[in-house]
């Protein structure tokens, strides 16, 4: 069994809705709340998604990453600036810091959990911060009561998350992409191999390398 990331691209947004990810036609976050009323159903909010992360490739650049297991997508990470994501401004603890990105969605199939991958997409999209510069941090909204469409406040703990504006319910939490950079060598060489990406005898990698696929051409 093979286990990579790659960055996260319409083709691959289509695979997760075929492969049953609920949160393909979800749009609470792309969409701001009027908007959103007036969708439908399920193929307008999932149109409506793939003409977000369009938008957002060509304005800004990558913003997700997907794991897959033996070729097939089982997980995804999508992280944007503020400005990209008007679903976030209804939350009691909003905005969103000006110097950090927002984690909106972190999701990993079930029977694929339990095994590291959310760390590891966390993780694919600290690296991705840091090698591109301009970002100091990466904010989201967790629950403390599994509310749809927020994170656990336990899976953003054990990310690397802090709480930065408390709330009973629905936290802002935050991670320091300056911390990323100070991440030990065996931390990461045990995510290589968690990813199956380390052979016998190599050296330990630099805390900038990535694990995705390089883009075709």
């Amino acid at each position: 069994m093979t286990r990579r990331t790659v960055r996260l691209t319409p083709d691959l947004l289509t695979d997760l809705g075929e492969a049953g990810v609920p949160c393909r036609s979800c749009v609470r976050w792309e969409v701001d709340p009027v908007r959103r009323g007036c969708l439908h159903d399920n193929a307008d909010a999932a149109a409506e998604k793939d003409a977000w992360l369009s938008l957002v490739l060509r304005e800004w650049g990558s913003c997700g990453r997907v794991a897959l297991v033996d070729d097939q997508p089982v997980g995804y990470v999508v992280y944007a600036p503020p400005a990209f994501v008007p679903g976030a401004d209804g939350h009691p603890t909003a905005p969103v810091s000006p110097d950090a990105v927002l984690m909106t969605t972190a999701y990993v199939a079930p029977g694929h959990d339990g095994g590291g991958l959310g760390r590891v997409l966390v993780r694919a999209m600290a690296r991705d911060l840091v090698e591109r510069g301009g970002v100091r941090a990466v904010e989201a909204f967790g629950s403390t009561r599994g509310a749809p469409c927020l994170l656990p406040v336990d899976f953003l703990s054990r990310t690397g998350f802090r709480t930065h504006r408390s709330h009973p319910t629905t936290p802002r939490m935050r991670m320091d992409l300056r911390s990323a950079l100070s991440w030990r060598d065996e931390v990461e060489v045990a995510l290589e191999r968690l990813l199956g990406a380390v052979r016998p005898g190599r050296a330990p990698s630099p805390v900038h390398r990535t694990h995705e696929t390089p883009d075709a051409g």
